[in-house]
Order: C-alpha cells, then structure tokens, then sequence
C-alpha cells in the first residue's frame, strides 16, 4: 500500500470546541438555552482558540459544510471569533436543556429541594418540581435583562440522543479523510462523547471541558477513541 493510498484511508478527526466564558460560566449557574453573550475574556479566549486550531490543522480551512455550531450566540460568536465565520448552524448542538435548573446554581436547586446536593446527571431536570417552572428576568452586568425560561427540560439521554443525530450527520465527512468542527457547549459536547466511545449518557460527569478548550475525537484502528482531551 503506498503513502498516498494510506492518507486516502485514514478517517477525519472530529474537533470539539466549547465557546468562551460568559458570566454564568464564571458564577456556575446552568446555561442552557438563554442566550446569553460572551465576556470580554470570553472572546480574548475565543480569538486564542482559533490560533491554536490554526497550529494544529495548518492545512486545514474547514470549509462551512465541515464547521456546525449551535445556535446559542455565545456558540456562534466564539465560531466567528475563532475565524469560523462561516458555519453550519445545527440545532442538535445547542446545549442541554436544564428546565427548572435553567439560570439557577447546583446549590440553589438543591436548597430549593430541601437536599444537601442535585445531580443533574444522575437525577436531572425532570425529576424537578413544577413549582421551579416559569418565566422570569435576569439582568446580565454590561449587556441588559435576559428572559430565563424555567419550562420541563430535557434528560441526559435525551440531549445524548440528539448527539447522536450530529455524529450521523459528520460521519460521510469523517469516513472520507476530512475533519469536521463542532463549536458548542460543554455538557452537551460532553454527552456527543459518551455517544462517540459507547459510554452512557451519566458518564458525562468524568469529562471535563474549559472554555474556549477543544476535544479531539478519532479513531484508532476500527474503534472510536477521544484522542485528546481539554486541550
């Protein structure tokens, strides 16, 4: 077999891009579908991200069938800013759906349940009472009021499923020899990794992804493997 005849074969890698910081990364308070922005470090950390991409993949432009990104601005701007401009905005990507956890802390959904500690992989968002359901508004320093939608949710395994659905959507690119980009959010980043190496959904919670921190799936002979990881 010669060289080329190899490089012909061998898959793409499927990068992992979470987005840069916003106030709520920073405070810890689940972000999943307010669309809130980034900070001003957040996109000093989006701008670096793409230089680093740059390094890794010198000969790689990514062309916009092979960048999706959620539909989440802090998603889409990190893209742009990243030098991604360019993209696939694909709905599967946006982050998991906290419901009545939405906009709150681990610590404040526990308190208002009564617990010393809620785990939203092992029970989530829809173990959570109605009375934490609602509308109401948050003001966000330096950008305005933000309406924080408290409604049902979503289960681990749901939000894994509609990983799934981006895995098959990157698959005839990656089987082809051609990297893909992924630039989203970090829990649900986290669970398209638990679908791409076979682990379950909860498994989630061993996975730690920073922002503006890349992850770098691929495979190695015929079995799916995180090469690297919160790079």
């Amino acid at each position: 077999m010669t060289n080329d005849t190899q490089r012909e074969n061998k898959p793409g890698k499927l990068l992992l891009l979470r987005h840069g910081q916003t106030l709520w990364s920073q405070s810890g308070q689940y972000t999943g579908r307010t669309d809130i922005p980034l900070t001003e470090e957040g996109r000093r950390q989006a701008q670096e991200a793409g230089r680093r991409l740059a390094l890794l993949f010198p000969d790689d432009s990514f062309p916009i069938s092979h960048v999706f990104t959620s539909p989440l601005r802090r998603a889409h701007v990190t893209a742009q800013l990243a030098g991604f401009g360019d993209c696939q905005v694909e709905s599967d990507l946006a982050e998991f759906d906290y419901g009545p956890a939405e906009g709150r802390t681990r610590g404040q959904v526990a308190a208002a349940l009564g617990q010393d500690d809620w785990d939203v992989w092992s029970q989530g968002p829809l173990t959570l009472p109605a009375s934490l359901q609602g509308e109401r508004e948050e003001e966000i320093p330096g950008y305005g009021p933000v309406t924080v939608v408290n409604g049902v949710g979503e289960s681990a395994e749901m939000a894994a499923d509609r990983t799934g659905e981006v895995i098959e959507r990157a698959l005839p690119y990656l089987e082809a020899g051609q990297n893909v980009l992924c630039v989203a959010h970090a829990h649900i980043l986290r669970l398209l990794t638990t679908r791409w190496v076979g682990l379950q959904p909860a498994d989630a919670r061993i996975f730690e992804l920073d922002t503006a921190h890349f992850a770098l799936l691929s495979w190695h002979h015929a079995n799916r493997v995180i090469e690297r990881w919160n790079f």
